[in-house]
C-alpha cells in the first residue's frame, strides 16, 4: 500500500518540475507581446510622425512661397532653384537607399516632356500668383481646380460623370469663389490674369498626370525626378520669354541684397518645403488611409488660413474668409465624394470578377457531367 506522504511529495516534485517549462513559456509569451506592442507603438509614432511632417510643411509652403517671392522677385528662378532642390533630392535620397526611382532614360523623358511642360506652367503661374495676390486668392483659386479637373476627366480620360453629390460640392465651391472675388479689396487685373492662368494650367496638369501616371509606367519617385528635372531643364526658355535674366543681372550690378540672408532665407526653405512636401507627401499617401489624407488636407488648408491670418495684414476681409471657407467646405464634400466613388467603383469590379467566375463555374459543370455520364456509361457497357 502506496503511503499517501510519498504521493504528495511525487505530486509536489512534479509540479516543481514542471513550474520551470511553464514559467520560461509564460515569460516567452510575454517577450513576444511585450516585442509586438513596441513594434505596434513604434508604428504609430512612425504614421504620427509622418502626417505631422505632412501638415507643417504643406500648411506653411504657400506662406513660405510667398514670402520667398516678395523677397527674390523672380518667380522663374524661384522655381527654378525649387526644382533643382527637389531632382537633387531624389538621386541623393535614391543613391543612399532611402527610396527607389525609376533610371533616367532618353526615350522616357522625350514621352515625359508635355507633362513636365504643363507642370512648369503650374508653378510658374502658381510663383506669379502668389507675387501678385495674397494668399488667400492662391487658396480659392487652388480650391476651384476641381471643378475643371472634373469635366476634364469625363471628356478626355473617360471616366463617368461626376455623382449629383459630386456637382452640388462643385456648386459650393463656385459660391464661395463669388464672394471672395465680389468682396476682394485687392482686385487688379494683373492678380486675376495670373490666377486665372494658374487656374488653366493646374487644372490641365492635374487631367494630363493623371493620363500620364496610368500610362507612362514610372513609380512614385520616378515620377518626382523626371517631373522636377526636365522642368529645370525648361527654365532657360522661361528666362529669354520674361526677360527674368536682364532684371536679375541688374539686380547684381546694382549691388542689390539679394544675396544677404534675410533673402537666402526664405528662397532657402521654400526649396526645402518643397522637397519635403514631396517626401511626407507621398509617404503620408501610403502610410494612411484616402479619408485620413483627405481630412489632413482640410486641416493642412485651415492651418495656413489662421497663420495667414495671424503673422501679416496680407489676407481678405471678412467676407472674404467666409467666402474662402465655403470654397474649402466645397473641397472637403468634392473629396468625400470622390472617395466614396472609388470605393463604389471597387465594389463594383470586386463583384464582376466574381459573377464572372460564377459564370465560368457554369459553363464548366455541364462539360464536367457530361464526361461524367460518358465515363459510367463506358463503365456500365464494360
Amino acid at each position: 500500500m502506496t503511503n499517501v506522504s510519498e504521493i504528495t511529495t511525487t505530486r509536489t516534485t512534479s509540479t516543481l518540475n514542471s513550474n520551470p517549462s511553464s514559467s520560461s513559456s509564460s515569460s516567452l509569451k510575454f517577450d513576444v507581446s511585450w516585442n509586438q506592442t513596441l513594434v505596434n507603438l513604434a508604428h504609430q509614432a512612425s504614421v504620427y510622425g509622418i502626417a505631422a511632417g505632412y501638415c507643417i510643411s504643406a500648411s506653411l509652403l504657400s506662406i513660405i512661397n510667398k514670402w520667398a517671392v516678395m523677397k527674390f522677385p523672380y518667380p522663374g528662378a524661384l522655381t527654378a532653384l525649387q526644382y533643382l532642390t527637389s531632382a537633387l533630392g531624389v538621386l541623393i535620397f535614391g543613391w543612399l537607399k532611402l527610396l527607389e526611382h525609376d533610371r533616367i532614360d532618353i526615350l522616357t523623358m522625350w514621352k515625359f516632356l508635355p507633362a513636365a511642360v504643363i507642370f512648369y506652367l503650374s508653378l510658374f503661374t502658381n510663383s506669379e500668383l502668389l507675387l501678385h495676390a495674397n494668399v488667400d486668392t492662391f487658396i480659392v483659386f487652388r480650391s476651384a481646380v476641381p471643378m475643371f479637373v472634373a469635366i476634364g476627366e469625363t471628356l478626355f480620360l473617360k471616366q463617368p460623370w461626376p455623382l449629383l453629390s459630386t456637382w452640388l460640392s462643385l456648386a459650393t465651391i463656385f459660391v464661395g469663389s463669388v464672394i471672395y472675388v465680389l468682396t476682394d479689396y485687392q482686385f487688379t487685373s494683373t492678380s486675376y490674369g495670373w490666377a486665372l492662368a494658374y487656374l488653366i494650367s493646374m487644372s490641365i496638369d492635374f487631367v494630363y498626370i493623371k493620363h500620364v501616371v496610368m500610362t507612362i509606367g514610372l513609380n512614385t519617385w520616378g515620377l518626382v525626378l523626371y517631373n522636377n528635372l526636365e522642368a529645370l531643364m525648361l527654365f532657360p526658355v522661361e528666362l529669354l520669354i520674361m526677360s527674368e535674366l536682364k532684371k536679375i543681372k541688374h539686380e547684381i550690378s546694382d549691388e542689390s541684397d539679394w544675396y544677404s540672408f534675410p533673402v537666402l532665407l526664405p528662397v532657402g526653405l521654400s526649396c526645402l518645403f518643397g522637397l519635403a512636401i514631396s517626401f511626407f507627401g507621398f509617404s503620408c499617401r501610403r502610410a494612411t488611409s484616402a479619408t485620413s489624407f483627405t481630412v489632413l488636407g482640410i486641416v493642412n488648408k485651415l492651418l495656413t488660413v489662421v497663420i495667414n491670418l495671424v503673422i501679416w495684414d496680407k489676407h481678405s476681409t471678412l467676407m472674404g474668409t467666409v467666402g474662402l471657407l465655403i470654397c474649402m467646405l466645397g473641397g472637403v464634400l468634392y473629396q468625400q465624394s470622390a472617395v466614396k466613388l472609388k470605393a463604389t467603383a471597387t465594389v463594383i469590379e470586386k463583384t464582376e470578377a466574381r459573377d464572372e467566375e460564377q459564370q465560368k463555374f457554369l459553363e464548366i459543370q455541364p462539360e464536367a457531367s457530361l464526361v461524367e455520364k460518358g465515363n459510367s456509361a463506358s463503365g456500365g457497357n464494360g
